[in-house]
């Protein structure tokens, strides 16, 4: 139907979905959704959960297959980033990405800050007047700063 709108989330498939949505809220300057331990714990016990579906993340129960990230100032300003516990590790090239926009002027301070939180450069890009730079993430997903 044509002027329809859909609210959406950006899913990351990855091996330690706390960890790297821990990464991401301190790379972004976002925040991790927390997680109601009390109702994870009614889940487990009324049996619509198990055990086996949640872990603990800095001393906190969790549910195992995800953690998600938020903008400051809530979904109006940017989408969910939900992290998702896959089997496999990383494999080939990113089909889709994030674009971390901070300005020419900022880029280099902080692709050295997201290389000391644990990032890496794989190569920098041209493209008429715009640059950028290519990173991963600690499980290897690209992104740029740009």
């Amino acid at each position: 139907m044509a002027g329809m709108a859909y609210d959406v989330q950006i899913v990351q498939d990855c091996r330690d979905p706390h960890t790297l949505a821990d990464w991401w809220a301190e790379a972004l300057g976002w925040e991790v959704e927390p997680q109601d331990e009390a109702f994870i714990e009614r889940m487990v016990a009324e049996g619509h959960a198990s055990e086996a579906d949640t872990t603990r993340h800095r001393g906190r129960l969790v549910w195992r297959e995800g953690a998600a990230i938020r903008h400051p100032e809530g979904l109006e300003r940017a989408p969910r980033v939900l992290f998702q516990l896959v089997p496999e590790g990383k494999q080939g090239k990113n089909r889709m990405h994030l674009d971390v926009r901070v300005g020419a002027d900022k880029r280099e301070a902080e692709v050295k800050r997201l290389v000391e939180m644990g990032a890496s450069v794989l190569h920098e890009g041209r493209q008429g007047p715009h640059t950028w730079v290519t990173m991963a993430d600690p499980e290897g997903n690209e992104f740029c700063v740009a």
